[in-house]
Formats: structure tokens, sequence, C-alpha cells
């Protein structure tokens, strides 16, 4: 089978996000993690490549999209999308400019656009500012993120220190007026050399009208909702046929857990809803530096596995803070997700086969220590949340990859019910 669109995806939560959203047409969507090491041979019309690129090095990071690219034009795809989260986490020096021009020069492409807004989710783009609600993203508790703390609103002074070539805004007053509007604007931006354009969303609308207008790109870029609308215009378009149904969900035994290692404003709000629904154990940075995870992993032994407990490094902003301080960035993530890991691979082997992971490094950790190469699109949990399946050691496991801030309050305990329903 011919893969139509080729994602690429910086992080696991966010490749499991834009998975999610394409399976919603009902089209075969199959989501692979890390570079595949074979040659394609049974693609999916959607395949999303789902990679750990948002913090790495630059040059590492552009070195594995490009292989990411690679594969995905040997599957047939000649479209392709560049998945990044919808507050834009990223550096000055990148790496989501970086990466869009090592892929644009790789396609031949001239111009892309840039549109990380996810009215669903609460991110919308006005005159060239994302908003996380109502407020501006350097306003919002992105601006504490541990790894990529965002202190400016503005997308274009954001990307203009990561590309080469020049940087222009198509704002909502042209994407209100329609696609044909919407391309004149890029055409007169593309004869004015502007390569890089920042595209304003308030509303699903508008993302529907951006992929209209920019469906003949070799390259889109943004978060997974701007991909949402290109499998009914591809259908239009004549090139996307009806496809397999979704895959039959498989019938796990009782028993789950739930590993969190995001920080954000929301999973902190989900830890306590959470509280008393099952038993729980928080993780301290410092602790697991001085002795380690036994304590951990001999707690969670001493836990039913039907239970479902909660076990997390979630914390306030100033606690995280805290530890950084004492160990370092890098160390007082690796302690962390180093021990949920290994947690994981220890509810496997206790025969838990439901996993729940909570932000983006940790659903990285996670899904090395079971060893999973692809996954298959379930039924969505919330916007951009899907459940998925896949086999660990023979074994059919389902596992959800949530990024920090998506989903609502209960989102832990409604996970779990929807696997059920």
């Amino acid at each position: 089978m011919t893969t139509i669109l080729g994602c690429i995806a910086d992080d696991f939560t966010g490749a499991t996000d834009v998975a999610g959203l394409l399976a919603r047409s009902g089209v075969s969507v199959s989501l692979r993690l890390g570079i595949p090491e074979t040659p394609p041979s049974d693609a999916a019309p959607f395949e999303v490549i789902a990679l750990k690129c948002r913090t790495a090095p630059v040059d590492e990071a552009v070195a594995d999209c490009r292989a990411a690219l690679a594969w995905l034009r040997a599957a047939g795809a000649e479209r392709f999308f560049w998945k990044y989260c919808s507050t834009f986490d990223s550096t000055d020096k990148g790496n989501i400019g970086p990466v869009a021009e090592a892929l644009m020069n790789d396609l031949g492409a001239a111009q892309t656009v840039y549109c990380p807004a996810f009215p669903e989710n609460g991110r919308s783009i006005f005159m060239g500012n994302l908003f996380v609600g109502q407020q501006p993203l350097a306003e919002s508790p992105m601006k504490d993120h541990p790894l990529t703390p965002m202190r400016d609103s503005n997308l274009m002074r954001l990307l203009a220190p990561q590309v080469t070539r020049a940087v222009g805004l198509a704002d909502r007053l042209t994407v209100a007026k329609g696609a044909d509007a919407l391309q004149a604007r890029l055409q007169e931006l593309a004869a004015d050399g502007v390569a890089h354009v920042v595209t304003d969303a308030v509303a699903d609308a508008d993302l529907a009208i951006i992929a209209e207008a920019c469906r003949g790109m070799k390259l889109l870029t943004g978060g997974s909702a701007l991909a949402m609308p290109l499998p009914g215009l591809y259908r239009q378009d004549g090139v996307l046929a009806a496809d397999v149904p979704a895959p039959v969900r498989p019938s796990l035994p009782p028993g789950a857990v739930i590993l969190s290692g995001s920080c954000s404003a929301m999973t902190n709000k989900q830890v306590a809803a959470y509280d008393g629904k099952g038993p729980g154990l928080r993780l301290d940075p410092l602790t697991l530096a001085e002795e380690g995870p036994d304590a951990a992993l001999a707690w969670f032994a001493g836990q039913p596995a039907e239970s479902n407990p909660i076990i997390y490094a979630t914390a306030l902003p100033e606690d995280v803070r805290a530890a950084q301080e004492k160990l370092g960035v890098a160390r007082a993530g690796e302690m962390v997700e180093a021990a949920l890991a290994g947690l994981a691979r220890a509810a496997f082997e206790k025969g838990i086969r439901r996993f729940v992971v909570a932000g983006g490094e940790t659903s990285g950790a996670v899904s090395r220590a079971l060893g999973l190469t692809r996954l298959d699109i379930g039924a969505e949990i919330a916007p951009g949340v899907p459940w998925t399946y896949a086999q660990v050691d023979g074994e059919d496991v389902a596992i959800t990859l949530k990024s920090g801030n998506f989903g609502d309050r209960d989102f832990f305990a409604t996970a779990l019910a929807r696997l059920e329903a």
C-alpha cells in the first residue's frame, strides 16, 4: 500500500496526537517509534514516525528527521508534515526551524507554513502571537517549562533566529477571506523571498482554510490540528480511497499503571484529581539520585495488580527548579525517566498490560523500556490523545502517551474507563 502522507513528530506524545486526529477520518494510520530499521513493506496510507528530538542537539535532530523523511519517501509519500508541539516548544537555536529548513532543502520546497494552533485544546494564533487559552504563551504556565521555557509569544520572533531565510505572516484577516486569498498572500510573500510563513488560526474553520490552500505544498508544519482536514481534502482530490476499519481492541487482563513524569500545570491537576482512586507514590529526583529506584520498585511490587496505582514525579515549578539547581537540568530529568522506565518494565513483568503515560520525555523512556516500535491507533480519550495497541514480547498491550498539557482534570480515570467501554 502506498503512503499518501508522511508525518514526522518531534516526540512520542506529539506523534500519537497527530496519529489520533488523522485516525478520526477512518483511514488506517501506522505509528512507528523511532526510525524503522527495515525498508517499508507494509506501509499504511498515513505513516507517522515518532522521534525524540525536541530537545536534542540541533545537528542530531536534523539528521534524525532527514532519515525519517528518506524512509517515508521510500514508502511512496509525496506529501509531508513536520509536527511539533502546539505550544511551539523550542529554543532560539531550534529545533523547529532548522528541521523544517532541512526538510525543505531535501524536498526542493521553496516555502512552508507554521501553524501550531489547536483550537479544540485552547491553542490559537492571532497576528503571529500564540495563545494558550486566553493567555499569551509567555504568560501561560509554559513560561516555566523545565526544558523549553517559552518567554516570547510571537512566533515570528521565535522562529527567525532558527532559520536562514526570511520569515513572514499570513494573518487572520487574510485567512478569514478563504483559501484563494491565503494562496494569493503566500504567493506575494514568496515573491518577496519569504520561505517561512507563520499562519494565524483561531478556530477549526481557519485550519480547514489553511489546509485547503496549502495541501499542494510538499511540506506543511504545525500542530496536529492542521493535519486533521487533510484526509478529507485528499479524498476530494482523488488520491485517497476508503480504507480498512480501525484496529480491533485486544482483550487484556485487568490492571493498569499510570506513570507521570510531566510537570505541566494540567498534569498537576490530573494527578491531584486521581488521588484516592488508586495507590499513589511520588518520585523525588533528589531521593532517586541518592538512593536509586529500589524503594519505588519495592513499593510497586506490593501493590495489587488490579489497584491501578499511579507513580508520578509531577511537581510544582518551584520544586522542579529546586531539584534542577542541585542536580542540573539534564540529570534531574534522567533520574526520573530512568526510574519510570524501570517501573514500566516491572509492571509488564508483573502482568500489567494497560499503561497510561503522561509527559513527552516519560513517554519516550517508557516506550523504549517496553521495546515498542509500532503502534496501532485506537479510540481517542481526549482531543489528540488516543489509546494505542502494540505487542511486547508477543503479548498485547494498550498504551496511551499523553502530552503534559492535554486532557481535562479527570483524564486518568477517563482513560481507564474508556478502555473498558
